[in-house]
């Protein structure tokens, strides 16, 4: 991503969505599927069709909640456009099964390239599956629902945290040259960021926390079921009831946050509150232990990412745009997005 900007930012703006979403997009494909797929045209159509499947999974679907209003979607052209989606992906998550297993089986086991190579998710997968490692089979559908699972979890919702968190930054330059400043100072006049700082980086921690606050990337959460009748604040929960948990309105509630609508990171400085699940007022991975399994994957991928950004780049708003005039309108669907691409113009920082 880096070296991408390097090459546009002399003749142009950068488009920052396209770049995050693309970096999101190999970081979970090196991870679950052994390599990118941004670098050739047929993975691109797949990444395209894949990221097209998981907005579908945000669309309101009526029949879900009518039954006999299912018809609607015949007409409105839904069935179809859900149809050959789930199509494409199948085949797509079939392909990726299939030159896995090619690989292993031309794959000398003794050879110490072999031995040096990581295994992805998907080896790991057919290893379970070849040695039976659970207790039972795991058929070929259950890996694929894995493989989706890590890739729409993994991909959409981390390239939202991070295009949200570069759009609060370039709204709010002063807490931008903050960040840019710890983090400069920290990298000691090193262009390179690497893991091992990142704990330093206490300011760094406090923005993408205070991002996630005012920015859910999946605001209403991931439905859950009452499994027995419960009263809540004196309202009455039967069991097996769908229960909404809205963390986007716990964010900005005025009872829970002094100065709910604006952003600042400084509120978390000198707090204990954190995101995984132990403190209610800050909720955007979920809690309990059906909480998101993914949350250190994602912000070690968020802050050595932003943290790369902002030390590499000075940045600011194209085109003589006043920071006030940046457009935050949020598009609708199981993550939320900005309405519009987040343009600006990158500078490379000399030391």
């Amino acid at each position: 991503m880096i070296e991408k900007i390097r090459r546009i930012c002399s003749s142009s703006a950068v488009n920052l969505s396209e770049m995050l979403v693309t970096l999101t997009n190999d970081v979970v494909c090196r991870v679950a599927l052994g390599r990118k797929y941004s670098q050739e045209e047929v993975g691109k159509k797949s990444m395209e069709n894949v990221k097209v499947f998981v907005e579908l999974m945000g669309i309101f679907d009526i029949g879900d909640y009518i039954p006999w209003l299912a018809w609607v979607n015949r007409y409105n052209g839904l069935d179809a456009k859900v149809e050959k989606s789930v199509k494409l992906t199948d085949g797509f998550l079939d392909d990726v099964i299939e030159e896995h297993m090619e690989r292993s089986k031309r794959e000398d086991k003794s050879d110490e390239t072999t031995k040096a190579r990581s295994s992805d998710l998907v080896d790991i997968l057919l290893e379970i599956q070849n040695e039976n490692l659970i207790g039972f089979p795991l058929e070929r559908d259950a890996m694929k629902a894995i493989i989706l699972d890590m890739f729409a979890a993994g991909t959409d919702t981390t390239f939202s945290v991070m295009e949200w968190t570069m759009s609060e930054l370039l709204k709010h330059p002063k807490i931008l040259q903050k960040l840019q400043f710890e983090v400069r100072e920290i990298a000691q006049g090193k262009l390179e960021v690497t893991e091992d700082v990142l704990e330093k980086m206490h300011y760094l921690k406090a923005v993408i926390k205070e991002t996630l606050r005012l920015h859910s990337p999946i605001p209403l959460l991931v439905p859950r079921e009452s499994t027995r009748d419960i009263k809540v604040l004196g309202y009455d929960i039967p069991a097996g009831t769908q229960v909404i948990v809205n963390a986007w309105a716990i964010g900005r509630d005025p009872i829970l946050w002094e100065n709910p609508e604006e952003f600042q990171p400084e509120r978390f400085l000198d707090s204990n509150i954190d995101f995984r699940g132990l403190n209610f007022e800050l909720i955007p991975f979920g809690a309990g232990r059906r909480g998101c399994p993914g949350i250190n994957f994602a912000i070690s991928v968020q802050e050595l990412a932003l943290a790369k950004l902002v030390n590499e780049f000075n940045l600011s708003l194209p085109n003589g745009m006043k920071p006030e005039e940046l457009d935050m309108t949020e598009a609708s669907g199981l993550t939320v997005h900005k309405k519009l691409p987040l343009l600006a113009i990158a500078t490379p920082y000399s030391c």
